[in-house]
């Protein structure tokens, strides 16, 4: 079953009676759910009415034990609940934003990690899930529980990239807070399968504020993307976001690092309309740097020709030489 959609306050009620929480839909919150696009989860928007009722008689079938309760010796049949998408009951309870029962669904598997950091089909994990839902608290419990921050999704983001792609301060707080050191200094150095970190990713949306928290936790303002050599202010540059630019090197970024052509922050400017960042750039840069490395190519293969000398001449077809 693909189960997606919210759940209906009627409804909800009802498998809140089955198990003693309180955890019906808010129907404010249907106003704040996005499609599958933008919320790159794997469940959303697409549920019938006779998949509902299919999944709340699967969830009457779940029981979770009472706090307090010595934990049993076998798994608990809920934990093993799977969709064909592969969500368990957390990774639903998530999706549709029903916390009470997140919340519990936690408190109950403090210290299971296999369930914790459980994937979907999209390697999701309950947490890369808070983080697209925005729910810093579900996003603290999961890490109080035991769940590991470093895992990846299907495009290899962890939840703090998500984070710091969606501009979500107070969720990149919760997750850098609450996730061992080693574990931040790992998602701080972590590139996803664009070769982009948490910087990049908070560079490229221009959100300064998580810029700069990520720079005072130990972020290498330096870092270049594995494909091209592009570092947070060469994306500054291209982007032409001139009050990151300022930020950057307030902070200490080398104006002088070059991509994997060649090419410094200050020669990115050539061809740009924001004469600010050009003129704020250039003071700080190497003259050695300044110049655009194609015109001295251009210069050399001007020189190897004279005026009246054809540049190619030995085109040949079909054995015989092109005639012009």
């Amino acid at each position: 079953m693909f189960v997606s959609g919210a759940f209906r306050s009627a409804r909800g009620s009802d498998y809140a009676r089955e198990i003693g929480m309180d955890f019906a839909r808010d129907p404010k919150k249907e106003r704040h759910l996005h499609g599958p696009e933008d919320r790159q989860d794997s469940g959303l928007d697409s549920m019938k009415d006779d998949e509902y009722d299919k999944m709340v008689e699967e969830l009457k079938e779940i029981r979770l034990q009472p706090s307090g309760c010595p934990a049993p010796q076998a798994p608990e049949p809920w934990k093993e609940q799977v969709t064909e998408d592969r969500d368990t009951i957390l990774h639903l309870a998530i999706i549709h934003e029903e916390d009470a029962l997140a919340l519990e669904a936690i408190k109950q598997a403090a210290g299971d990690s296999a369930f914790l950091n459980f994937q979907n089909n999209l390697k999701q994990t309950p947490l890369h899930l808070a983080a697209i839902t925005e729910k810093p608290e579900i996003a603290q419990a999961l890490l109080q529980a035991g769940c590991d921050p470093e895992v990846r999704d299907f495009r290899g983001n962890t939840a703090l990239h998500i984070a710091c792609e969606q501009g979500s301060l107070r969720g990149v707080g919760v997750l850098t807070q609450y996730s061992r050191n080693h574990h931040v200094q790992a998602l701080l150095k972590c590139v996803n399968y664009n070769g982009h970190t948490c910087l990049h990713l908070a560079s490229i949306h221009g959100f300064l504020a998580i810029v700069e928290n990520l720079i005072s936790l130990g972020a290498d303002i330096n870092a270049q993307e594995p494909c091209n050599g592009r570092t947070a202010l060469h994306l500054a540059v291209d982007l032409q976001n001139e009050d990151l630019v300022s930020l950057l090197v307030k902070r200490g970024a080398d104006v002088n690092r070059v991509t994997y052509q060649g090419y410094s922050p200050y020669q990115l400017t050539w061809g740009r309309e924001n004469a600010g960042i050009q003129k704020q750039l250039e003071q700080l840069t190497l003259n050695s740097l300044q110049m655009l490395p194609d015109s001295e190519e251009e210069d050399s293969c001007e020189s190897e020709y004279s005026d009246d000398e054809p540049m190619y001449d030995d085109c040949i077809f079909g054995g015989q030489p092109l005639m012009r």
